[in-house]
Formats: structure tokens, C-alpha cells, sequence
């Protein structure tokens, strides 16, 4: 995925009195199911108030698979009650052009068989709409499941469909206008942090890991730096280290790439020696 970096977009509110606006929405906070809301307990900073208005600010970035819009969830003329949120919306099958499914969706199972056996058959009209589905819904429950773990990655908000709501990750200027957290793939940090920034990385992997789990597409391109704090993103395509067949090979490939990256920075690192550390976690 990728977009110019620093994104900086304008923050508007709602007009209460005559409802939604262009590029606005009623929270969809309470129109979801239980189970597609974010674990407990949430954030202070989360509004889940009925009466907040989503505002669509702008377009974050755009990749193979999805675009992520950043989004103001706030109470009109209550400044204290407003949050940024990162919608990430996943385009059908027929209009991705992410194409690998089967790699990653190997041993991975949903939760209801007739869901899974509408994923089987490709052609019929169910299954399509099931696969559209599908990846968010992933993301999801990863996210939600590293969250409880402690993991540093965005609070999953919410699930509807093909949109996945999470924290918006970044800063706000003085004049109000939104910062989006720098790829790691910018940044150029000295030794002492570069390695504070490995051993994050070593511990993010080594969480997924130990849920069974290996990122499958990790790269400089998918961590932010956030207040010099590394933040895992990205994450549809989360693979089954053990019941998937290409398990082991996704998470010697990512340990490769990050290592390379570390290295190409003067940390020397060696990704065989990651594989093994993270390797041995899922067991």
C-alpha cells in the first residue's frame, strides 16, 4: 500500500440540526453486532455515543486489496467528546488485485460452515459476498486478539462488512490538522534506538507466534513509528504458522526483509537467528 506521507487533512464537524452532511454518516457504532465491536475494556479516548456523526476526512492510502479513509467519530458541538478513526474498506474479489488467497488462507477456518462452504464455491453469488467479507473480518479478530495479548497495534474498533474501523494512528498539529504516523520505512533512527526498535519487532513477531500466527507480508512498509514506538499494521492476511503449509516459509520471508532492513541501517542482525527465536514461540 502506499501515499504520500505526512498525510495532513482538516478537521470539520457535523451540523447536528440537520443531520448528516456531504461525506457524513451516523455512528455505526450500535448498528453492528456485539462480536464486531473492539474488546474490552476500551479506550477512554473511543466515542460511542449515538448521536456522533462520522465525517470522511480523506483518503490515508491505497493498496491492492483495500483503501483506508481517515474519519472524525464526534459529538456535534461537544469538542470534548471526538475521536479519529481509520476506516479500512475492502474491495470485492472481482476489483482487488491481491490474488494469493490460497496462500494465506490455507488452515484458516470461519465461523460458520455454511460461510465456509459458500468460500468453496467461487462461482456462486454467496461466496462472493462471503470472500468480500472475509479478509476484514480477519484483521479483525487478529487485531483484537493482539490487542488483549498487549500487542502494539491500532484498537480494532469495529467490523461491518467490508469496513474495519481502527485507531487512527498519528498526531494532530496545533492547528487541529491530522498527522499520520511515518512508515519505519522512512525513518532513519541512531544505533541505540535502532536496536530498541528490533527488539520491538522481535517481540511483535514473537506474539503472533505464540497465538499461532505469523504476519505473512511484513515489511518496512507495514510498521509505523509512532512517539519512536513501533506499530504493526496491516495484518488480513495473517497466516496459520502451523495448520498452513506455507506457514514456515511466510515467517522466514519476513524475518528476511525486516533483517535486510535493519542491516542496510548498521544493526547487525542475522534472520536466520530471528526465524529460530520466533519459530520456537509457536510451540
Amino acid at each position: 500500500m502506499h501515499s504520500p506521507e505526512p498525510v495532513r487533512l482538516t478537521l470539520e464537524s457535523g451540523d447536528a440540526a440537520v443531520g448528516p452532511g456531504p461525506d457524513q454518516r451516523w455512528s455505526t457504532w450500535t448498528s453492528v453486532a456485539k462480536g464486531q465491536r473492539g474488546p474490552q475494556p476500551r479506550p477512554d479516548w473511543l466515542v460511542t455515543a449515538d448521536a456522533a456523526l462520522d465525517t470522511e476526512l480523506g483518503v490515508l492510502k491505497t493498496g491492492k486489496e483495500a483503501d483506508v479513509f481517515l474519519v472524525e467519530r464526534a459529538v456535534p458541538d461537544d469538542p470534548d467528546r471526538t475521536c479519529l478513526l481509520a476506516a479500512k474498506r475492502y474491495r470485492d474479489p472481482d476489483h482487488r488485485q491481491f490474488h494469493r488467497d490460497s496462500t494465506y488462507t490455507d488452515g484458516r477456518r470461519v465461523r460458520r460452515t455454511r460461510d465456509q462452504r459458500a468460500i468453496e464455491d467461487r462461482r456462486s453469488s454467496w461466496g462472493r459476498a462471503v470472500r468480500a467479507t472475509q479478509w476484514a473480518d480477519a484483521e479483525f479478530t487478529t487485531l483484537c486478539a493482539l490487542w488483549d495479548a498487549g500487542a502494539a497495534v491500532p484498537y480494532p474498533v469495529q467490523v461491518d462488512g467490508t469496513e474495519l474501523l481502527m485507531e487512527f494512528v498519528g498526531t494532530v498539529d496545533d492547528d487541529g490538522t491530522p498527522v499520520a504516523a511515518p512508515r519505519l520505512a522512512r525513518e532513519r533512527p541512531g544505533a541505540s534506538l535502532l536496536a530498541d526498535w528490533f527488539d520491538e519487532l522481535r517481540t511483535a513477531m514473537g506474539m503472533l507466534a505464540r497465538l499461532g500466527w505469523v504476519h505473512g507480508d511484513l515489511s518496512p512498509y507495514n510498521v509505523l513509528v509512532h512517539d519512536e514506538r513501533l506499530v504493526v499494521i496491516d495484518l488480513p492476511q495473517v497466516v496459520d504458522l502451523v495448520a498452513n503449509p506455507f506457514g514456515a516459509d511466510l515467517l522466514h520471508r519476513d524475518c528476511r526483509t525486516m533483517c535486510d532492513w535493519f542491516a542496510a541501517r548498521g544493526l547487525a542482525v542475522d534472520a536466520d537467528e530471528l526465524f529460530a527465536d520466533v519459530f520456537a514461540q509457536a510451540w
